[in-house]
């Protein structure tokens, strides 16, 4: 692992300044210097001490350039970064079209120490290399990790995290430049990596993080009665499949089309609780069925005796969970929300809602005009209930709060 950065600054009085800033010009060089001037603009002549770039693969050709403007632009400033199918910034997303977008915080009281992580299998065993060294939890200790979908598994990584690290929140998502083993980049201060994962762990006051998986419950719950693995046999005694059929002939004719569509299994994460609702589960795709046997296969393991309920997605639940997070952290959480990270699921966007800038649009109605910047993930990393996962059609989001919450 790298070592860190510097010792967090806590000076009284210091607040975290935030810059953002996106160009779409078609020259990548230029698009770097207008999105680097956007973002350290509003730290009003503070050193950056967090910076982060998303770049969107038309500018492949130039990214080694742009990364070399971005080192000298930032002096000593840790920065992260990975190419990108869309990128978000200054109000908006965008998706599929020349694009850079720029992050660039001053964090007095936070700590920063930047990793890259390399994966590598021997026998039966995974070889995570370059994080050997976890921050304690009363650190308040803050993980933002970028990986590539091809060389880097990352559930291995959070797993290891939640059975070694409980409590240590893992926020970040998976690049999406590339469609092909070797295509991604991850930028590393100025470096520019093809495998692995890059991050920073952070440790100090005021950041905060959320996930809205963007699923809605439909029909009844039921208790796991056989299970296997990641596959599920019975459900309150009768088969899974079965237990689908039910619920598709009791469903109105919008839900049987998103059943069609593609259909999910929601994990009660408090099992104790009266009556679940949406935002209760821990949300997992249905990945295979076996009609023969009646079950089914989903993207984790379930314990027997765990609490499931089927769930649909569509443009609506997924606007109706969004705000209902980022509501609730509003209305609990204390002290401004200074700047933000956003990672969004590649499934959403336009294609999801059928309008540009949706996420993002969402942050700033309930937050206002806060510097935040992303991109959109072919996977999101960000806790639920305490442990991490990797999600899919999530937006997983880190945020920094002002010095009331210190």
């Amino acid at each position: 692992m790298a070592t860190e950065r510097r010792d967090a600054r806590a000076f009284a009085g210091t607040r975290p300044r935030v810059g953002s800033g996106l160009s779409t010009n078609e020259d990548g060089r230029l698009a770097a210097r207008a999105a680097l001037d956007a973002a350290l603009g509003p730290l009003a002549g503070d050193p950056a001490d967090l910076v982060l770039l998303f770049i969107s693969p038309q500018h492949e050709d130039v990214q080694r350039a742009i990364i070399d403007i971005a080192s000298e632009r930032v002096g000593g400033a840790t920065v992260l970064g990975c190419s990108a199918g869309g990128v978000i910034a200054a109000q908006h997303e965008i998706e599929d079209a020349p694009a850079v977008a720029a992050w660039a915080a001053s964090l007095p009281g936070i700590g920063i120490q930047p990793f890259r992580l390399t994966f590598q299998r021997e026998d039966d065993h995974a070889i995570v290399e370059g994080l050997e060294d976890l921050p304690h939890a009363d650190r308040r200790p803050v993980v933002v990790m970028l990986a590539d979908p091809f060389s880097f598994p990352a559930d291995v990584l959070l797993d290891h995290f939640n059975e070694s690290a409980p409590g240590i929140p893992i926020v970040g998502g998976m690049a999406s430049g590339g469609l092909e083993a070797g295509r991604n980049s991850l930028y590393f201060n100025d470096e520019i990596l093809r495998d692995g994962a890059v991050g920073a762990i952070l440790t100090g006051p005021g950041m905060r993080t959320l996930v809205s998986q963007g699923c809605r419950p439909v029909g009844k719950t039921y208790a796991v009665t056989r299970a296997e693995q990641n596959v599920l046999f019975e459900l309150g005694g009768a088969s899974a499949m079965s237990r689908i059929e039910e619920l598709y002939e009791g469903s109105s004719e919008r839900d049987q089309l998103l059943i069609r569509r593609g259909l999910h299994v929601g994990s009660a994460i408090t099992e104790t609780k009266p009556e679940l609702v949406q935002g209760d589960f821990l949300v997992r795709n249905v990945v295979g069925v076996d009609r023969e046997s009646g079950a089914i296969a989903i993207s984790d393991r379930l314990e027997i005796g765990s609490t499931v309920q089927f769930q649909v997605r569509d443009a609506g639940s997924a606007r109706e969970d969004l705000h209902a997070v980022l509501e609730r952290e509003r209305s609990t959480g204390s002290g401004r929300v200074a700047g933000g990270l956003l990672f969004s699921c590649n499934g959403r966007g336009q294609a999801l809602f059928g309008e540009p800038d949706h996420d993002i649009g969402a942050f700033r109605r309930v937050f206002g005009d806060v510097p935040i910047a992303g991109f959109f993930a072919a996977g999101e990393i960000g806790p639920v209930a305490g442990k991490n996962f990797l999600h899919g059609f999530t937006a997983s989001m880190l945020l920094f709060r002002e010095a009331s919450e210190r």
